[in-house]
C-alpha cells in the first residue's frame, strides 16, 4: 500500500491525523475485523475479515513509518547567531567536518540514527511498553517479566528463550515472531496474533488464552511443536 491518502482512508482519517488517532483508529478498526470474532464455520467471512485486518495493519504501519521518519529528520531548532562578517563566508571543508559533530553543529548537516542495536539479554522488567514498535529486534533471552506490551508492534521480533512471565500481551502483534522455548508462564495473550509465529517448546503454563470454550489468541500457520499449555499438555504435533 504505496498511496498514503489510501492509509488514511483505509483507518478512517483525515490526511495529517496524528500517531495517537492511527493507533486509536487501528485498535477500533482491529477489534471489529478480528477474525476471531468470526464463526468459525463460515469460512467465506473469516478470509474476508483477514484481509481486511492485513489492510488495516499495513496502512497502520505505513502511516507510523512515515511519522517515525519525520520525528528523526525535523532537526532541533537552534538560537540564531548574530550575524558578522565572518557569518557570510563560507565555512572551509575542515570546518564543516568539525561542525558536524563537533560544537559547530549546521542544522543542514543531518546525521542519521545508526541502525537499531543489539537488545539481546535486556532487561525490560516491569517496562511500560504498551504501543511500541520493535519489529524486528533482536530480544534473544531479554527479560520482559511483568513488561506491559499491550497493542506492542513486534513482527519478526526475536525472542528465542526470553522471558517474558507475567507480561501483557494483550492485542500484541507477533507476527511471524521467533518465541523459541520463550517463557510465557501466566502471561495475558488475550487479543495476541502469533500467526506465522515460532512458538516451538514455549512454556505457556498458566498463560490466559481466552474462555474455556474458545481460544482469544491468534495462532494462523505458527509453529506450535513442543508448547506447553496452561493445562500442562505438551503439544507433540
Amino acid at each position: 500500500m504505496d498511496d498514503l491518502d489510501q492509509c488514511y482512508r483505509v483507518l478512517g482519517l483525515d490526511p495529517g491525523a496524528s500517531l495517537a488517532e492511527v493507533n486509536q483508529a487501528y485498535k477500533d478498526l482491529a477489534f471489529i475485523w478480528h477474525p476471531d470474532r468470526v464463526p468459525e464455520d463460515n469460512k467465506r467471512l473469516r478470509d474476508k475479515a483477514q484481509e481486511k485486518l492485513k489492510e488495516i495493519n499495513q496502512a497502520r504501519d505505513q502511516l507510523r513509518s512515515l511519522q517515525q521518519q519525520q520525528r528523526t529528520k525535523t532537526p532541533k531548532s537552534q538560537p540564531s547567531p548574530k550575524r558578522s562578517q565572518a557569518s557570510d563566508r563560507k565555512t572551509p571543508p575542515q570546518q564543516q567536518k568539525q561542525s558536524s559533530s563537533g560544537s559547530y553543529y549546521h542544522q543542514s548537516h543531518y546525521q542519521p540514527k545508526s541502525p537499531n542495536p543489539d537488545l539481546s539479554g535486556a532487561d525490560f522488567r516491569n517496562a511500560d511498553l504498551k504501543e511500541k514498535d520493535l519489529s524486528g529486534r533482536n530480544l534473544t533471552n531479554a527479560d520482559l517479566s511483568n513488561a506491559n506490551l499491550s497493542d506492542a508492534f513486534l513482527h519478526k521480533v526475536n525472542l528465542t528463550g526470553a522471558n517474558l512471565e507475567r507480561a501483557n500481551l494483550f492485542r500484541a502483534n507477533l507476527f511471524q515472531a521467533n518465541l523459541s522455548h520463550a517463557n510465557l508462564r501466566y502471561t495475558n495473550l488475550i487479543g495476541a496474533d502469533f500467526s506465522g509465529a515460532d512458538l516451538s517448546g514455549a512454556d505457556l503454563r498458566g498463560a490466559k488464552i481466552g474462555t474455556k470454550d474458545r481460544l482469544m489468541v491468534k495462532l494462523t500457520g505458527a509453529n506450535l511443536s513442543g508448547v506447553i499449555w496452561p493445562d500442562d499438555i505438551v503439544n507433540n504435533a
